[in-house]
């Protein structure tokens, strides 16, 4: 199969669909790759290290998308990008259909058979293609909380850690899944007052053990989402529902009862965001203020850090993309994790949740795949 790989072109995105390392690894199971003229630059790897990994360097994407039968990405197609796909071709990256209805409308018009990365699963009941993207995402919205949190970014300013005599900052995490973890991980080892909220009493029993006392979890009503939220310096978004859009869980109308300055980090913004006043940014420009109260919704957090997200995205996606280069469709018919991140599929959307959020008829993918 001719496996190709695009330059992303959304803002501030320096991640890369195949490293070096993986062209190697498709080139060796037969495949000819075919790779966009600096692709690798935002993670150190130049045309030359792709030409040495065995893979054929074009100038533009559309050589890519025009002479491939897979495209491997990371982000989402941009309306240049999926007005380039074709029936018959494989695209393969994440796509956050559930609150994208454009992109959505592109996909299904492209005839495309489109696999999301963020809802294939394992045998675990886990997403290991969203798994390493939500630890770096999770790792950085402390860094981000931080760093909004200072008062000339128009935070409160204080510092998370504190000092001797000086009471840390307090972190409220919503959801006390992958990013909610390792957004306390990097939130306690700095020092701050942690709570995490999550309406799993079984989550709860495991946080409280692996972090032996050093946060605080309670279960997430509205009286303790309020009171957490209230309290707090910084909080985090970090709720999941696979494929959906997120839910709303902070209203505008609770924003007043916040401290003024106060951070709010969305990671659940490619779904949709799970605060009623998030809206996406970017790199370029991250911030915004809603009645007093600092938003950080940067929609593709990991591409702030290339060379650590890159590898570690290709180290969870390549046991699948090679499945699908080296069987086609009928990867997505034997394997059935794979085929849970079949979302859309010869102008039909094929998941379940996105089409719920979009109003969308859907068909179950074992069907139209045996059809």
């Amino acid at each position: 199969m001719r496996v190709g790989c695009p330059k992303e072109i959304k803002n501030h995105e320096y991640r890369v669909g195949l490293t070096p390392g993986a062209v190697r690894e498709y080139v060796a199971h037969g495949h000819e790759v075919i790779i966009q003229s600096g692709a690798g630059t935002g993670i150190g790897a130049d045309d030359g290290a792709y030409q040495a990994a065995g893979a054929k360097v074009v100038k533009s994407a559309e050589d890519v998308f025009q002479q491939s039968d897979m495209i491997v990405k990371v982000k989402e197609p941009q309306p240049s990008e999926w007005a380039q796909l074709r029936e018959g071709q494989l695209l393969y990256t994440y796509l956050h259909l559930a609150p994208d209805p454009e992109q959505t409308k592109g996909l299904l018009a492209s005839g495309v058979t489109a696999i999301a990365y963020e809802t294939v699963t394992d045998d675990r009941g886990g997403l290991p293609l969203l798994a390493p993207m939500s630890e770096v995402a999770g790792r950085l919205t402390i860094q981000a909380g931080a760093t909004a949190l200072q008062k000339a970014n128009g935070g409160r300013g204080v510092l998370l850690g504190g000092v001797p005599g000086v009471l840390p900052g307090k972190v409220t995490i919503i959801g006390g899944g992958v990013v909610g973890i390792n957004a306390a991980m990097m939130a306690t080892g700095l020092g701050a007052d942690v709570t995490i909220l999550d309406r799993s009493i079984p989550r709860l029993r495991q946080l409280d053990d692996l972090f032996r006392g050093r946060i605080h979890t309670r279960y997430s009503t509205i009286e303790a989402l309020e009171e957490e939220v209230f309290s707090a310096d910084v909080v985090v978004g970090a709720v999941l529902i696979p494929g959906a859009a997120a839910p709303k869980l902070v209203t505008r109308e609770m924003l007043s009862g916040m401290k003024k300055g106060a951070v709010i980090v969305d990671v659940a913004i490619d779904q949709g965001g799970c605060f009623e006043t998030s809206h996406a940014t970017t790199h370029s420009e991250p911030t915004y203020e809603v009645d007093g109260i600092i938003h950080y919704c940067v929609a593709n957090m990991p591409g702030a850090v290339p060379v650590t997200s890159a590898h570690a995205l290709n180290n969870a996606t390549l046991q699948y993309g090679l499945q699908l280069a080296d069987r086609g469709v009928t990867a997505l018919i034997d394997n059935p994790h794979l085929r849970n991140g079949l979302n859309v599929h010869k102008g039909r959307v094929t998941n379940r949740p996105v089409a719920e959020a979009l109003g969308l008829e859907m068909v179950e993918a074992r069907t139209i795949l045996a059809a």
